[in-house]
């Protein structure tokens, strides 16, 4: 079967369907893969669809270029202030924010189709959170996972810190949250947060072997 490729209305987010594998890739490279409101619009559509689409069988989510997912977008969330932005309150702010993690780690995570994270490179922050709400990890050998939120001041979000605790246990995810060291991928594999650990170039092939 030849591979279909679905619009999902952003370069930010791409989609293609082969053989009952969904592959979505987070496609901002030039950013490391870091979230945009155009990439969490369109992975909550695609992974509600997903759901109930009987032609996807399993979820794989990637990264494109050298990196997995950098998290948000420090710079254009600091170029937005404090999130009151138009008619936003604080509280509608949070609660836009709940929704949105609910609908795409959240999504991920309880999803009752495989879902299968493929990091090609780095898993930071939010993407780190991404990358553990899949059921299984492939790893390239040259990614590195960390928290990365106590280097901006942040709390760990889109459930990474429930995520990790069930992993690794509450007291080496609040080593990992509070230190935000990095995890190697031969350390991730060791400490059961990497299933997988492969050379670069082949990641995907062994991850859509994996996935079939």
């Amino acid at each position: 079967m030849t591979a279909r490729t679905i619009d999902t209305g952003t370069t930010d987010l791409l989609a293609t369907l082969d053989d009952g594998v969904l592959v979505l890739t987070l496609n901002r490279p030039e950013a490391r893969n870091a979230m945009s409101a155009a990439m969490n619009a369109a992975l909550s559509e695609q992974l509600a669809k997903a759901e109930l689409d009987n032609d996807v069988k399993v979820i794989v989510l990637t990264g494109a270029g050298n990196g997995f997912c950098a998290g948000g977008d420090v710079k254009g969330m600091a170029a937005k202030g404090d999130g009151t932005v138009g008619n936003n309150t604080i509280d509608q702010a949070i609660h836009k924010q709940r929704l949105n993690q609910r609908n795409t780690s959240g999504k991920l995570f309880r999803m009752p189709k495989p879902t299968i994270a493929a990091l090609p490179g780095p898993a930071a922050g939010a993407g780190f959170s991404f990358a553990l709400a899949c059921d299984m990890r492939v790893m390239s050998r040259t990614a590195f996972m960390t928290t990365a939120f106590a280097r901006v001041g942040f709390s760990g979000d889109y459930g990474g810190t429930y995520f990790l605790a069930q992993l690794v246990g509450s007291a080496k995810a609040r080593e990992l949250y509070m230190l935000s060291d990095r995890v190697s991928a031969d350390e991730a594999l060791r400490l059961g947060l990497a299933n997988w650990v492969v050379e670069p170039d082949q990641l995907m092939a062994k991850t859509m072997e994996i996935a079939r």
